[in-house]
């Protein structure tokens, strides 16, 4: 339920208000040189701080607290926790009564009849990447080598990302975006056919990031307008390099070797304080109802690296299967 992979295996945990959030990883070779500094550069990169981001601010320093010895993995469960530090939970009290239009207030309290953690969305919220990007960095380092670069293509329908975060603020509301990820390196031969496809195991932890809302690889959408002759992508030689990649690097869910490309649709930020109208429970009348407190304008800002992270550790469970990568690493 919390878990994904099947060598390399991330189980995430933790709530957005509670002590801290966390993660552990199974099945990470042993002998990898890990230390704090090496989560570093991610980390930042998630963090808010910038223009149309949530002003809550964490430390997010993680502490490594199992599967690491003499500053490198050892082959156990290496587990890694991350603070909460700056919380405002009362923020969320009077929320009770009215579920968050967008948000998993009503679904949750359905589902865990009432016992679920509801401050700043509990186990659904955001908070809980900054475990997913951790889990990226370490399977980036085991997969040395392949090259994985995210980044926004446009916000609100625009190429001009400042144009585009105005037409938010001009609105005072949230706004959404589109987020590329290309992947470089990869052998031929990752995935299987049909329910274990390199595109359904990126898809199914792509869908793990909140706010996600599409996935398409390659010429996506566009191709129900192409011609098969179009669209497929003639090969050029032995390697298996590709005169086009309307496919996206993958064909008949197995990686081809040429560029790994596809892109992701980032919804708008549920939390708005344009004023909407909702169910509030306790008097099951609709009322008005806006939302205050600290949020992302637009969060597709801070997803590039998260998209990144996740598609690392499935590139590294699905390398560890075909055994290009050993379980000591010397």
């Amino acid at each position: 339920m919390n878990s994904f992979g099947r060598i390399f295996r991330v189980h995430i945990f933790g709530e957005s208000h509670g002590d801290c959030v966390g993660l552990t990883i199974d099945g990470c070779p042993a002998g990898l040189p890990l230390t704090v500094d090496d989560f570093a550069v991610d980390i930042e990169r998630r963090k808010p701080g910038a223009k149309g981001t949530t002003p809550r601010k964490e430390d997010d320093i993680p502490q490594i607290k199992t599967g690491l010895f003499n500053g490198k993995t050892t082959g156990a469960p290496l587990t890694i926790l991350f603070e909460n530090k700056n919380t405002r939970s009362a923020d969320y009290e009077k929320l009770r009564a009215v579920p968050r239009p967008g948000h998993a207030d009503f679904v949750a309290s359905k589902k865990f009849g009432g016992n679920e953690d509801y401050r700043g969305s509990g186990h659904f919220s955001g908070r809980l990447t900054v475990c997913l990007v951790a889990a990226g960095v370490v399977a980036k380092k085991i997969i040395n080598g392949v090259d994985i670069k995210a980044g926004i293509l446009e916000i609100g329908g625009e190429q001009d990302l400042e144009k585009g975060l105005k037409k938010a603020i001009d609105a005072k509301d949230s706004i959404g975006g589109i987020i590329e990820c290309k992947v470089n390196g990869l052998p031929v031969g990752l995935g299987e056919p049909f329910f274990d496809s390199a595109e359904s195991l990126i898809s199914h932890t792509v869908f793990a990031i909140p706010a996600v809302r599409g996935i398409e690889f390659g010429t996506g959408f566009a191709a129900a307008r192409m011609f098969g002759s179009q669209h497929n992508d003639a090969i050029e030689n032995k390697t298996g390099k590709t005169f086009t990649n309307h496919a996206g690097g993958m064909v008949g869910g197995i990686t081809n070797g040429n560029e790994l490309i596809f892109r992701i649709a980032i919804k708008p930020t549920s939390s708005t304080p344009i004023e909407q109208q909702t169910l509030n429970i306790e008097t099951n009348a609709v009322e008005s109802f806006s939302v205050k407190g600290r949020h992302d304008l637009c969060i597709a800002l801070r997803v590039p690296v998260i998209l990144e992270a996740v598609t690392a550790f499935v590139l590294a469970d699905l390398m560890m299967l075909e055994q290009r990568i050993p379980r000591v690493i010397s």
